[in-house]
C-alpha cells in the first residue's frame, strides 16, 4: 500500500506545480520553478515524452525516485492545510525567507491573529505578565501598559499581528498589550 501511495502523491504534487506555474507570471514562474526540488521537476518534465510508452517509463522511474527522496526525508510532500498550521504554530516568531511556507503570494493564508486559551500566566518583576497559551507557545508583555485584571488559566487570549513587526494580546477581553514570542 506505502508503494501506492507516494507515486500518487508524487503525481498530485507533479499536478501541484503545474497548475501553480500555469496561473502565475513569467518571472514567479521562474521563481516557482528554481524553488522547486529536482526530482518534482524531473517528474514533471516527463509530461514532454511524446511515445507513451517513454513517458509512462519516465513517471515509473522519477516517482520511483521521488519516493527514495521522500522515505529519505530528503524531499518532505505538505499540503495547503499542514503549510497553514505551521505557520499558525509559528506565529509570533521572525523566520528567516525561505520559501517552505508557500512563496507568499496568498494573502489569505498569511495568520494575521490567533486565539487561543491560557493554560499558564506569571508575572514578570516590572514589565508585566509571561504566558503560556494552550498550544504551548510562550509570550512575554514587552510593554508596560497594566491589565485590569489579572491573567488568569482558562482566560481567552487573542493576539494579532500589529505595525513593523509588534504583537498586541487581548487577554479576557481587556485592551491590548504589547507582547513577543519567547517559546
Amino acid at each position: 500500500m506505502r508503494s501506492i501511495r507516494w507515486p500518487a502523491a508524487a503525481v498530485a504534487a507533479a499536478i501541484l506545480t503545474a497548475t501553480a506555474m500555469g496561473g502565475v507570471d513569467a518571472r514567479a514562474r521562474k521563481d516557482v520553478a528554481a524553488a522547486t526540488p529536482d526530482v518534482v521537476r524531473r517528474l514533471v518534465d516527463c509530461r514532454t515524452q511524446a511515445d507513451p510508452a517513454q513517458r509512462l517509463a519516465c513517471y515509473d522511474r522519477e516517482a520511483a525516485a521521488l519516493n527514495q527522496a521522500v522515505e529519505a526525508r530528503d524531499v518532505v510532500i505538505a499540503d495547503k492545510a499542514e503549510m497553514k498550521t505551521a505557520r499558525r504554530g509559528l506565529f509570533g516568531f521572525k523566520l528567516p525567507s525561505l520559501n517552505i511556507f508557500g512563496d507568499g503570494r496568498e494573502e489569505d493564508d498569511e495568520v494575521s491573529e490567533i486565539s487561543s486559551t491560557l493554560t499558564a500566566a506569571r508575572p514578570i518583576a516590572g514589565v508585566g505578565w509571561r504566558i503560556t497559551l494552550a498550544d504551548g507557545a510562550v509570550w512575554e508583555q514587552i510593554s508596560t501598559d497594566e491589565l485590569v485584571m489579572d491573567p488568569r488559566v482558562g482566560d481567552k487570549v487573542t493576539i494579532r499581528r500589529g505595525a513593523l513587526g509588534s504583537y498586541r494580546a487581548n487577554i479576557d477581553g481587556q485592551r491590548g498589550v504589547k507582547m513577543r514570542r519567547v517559546e
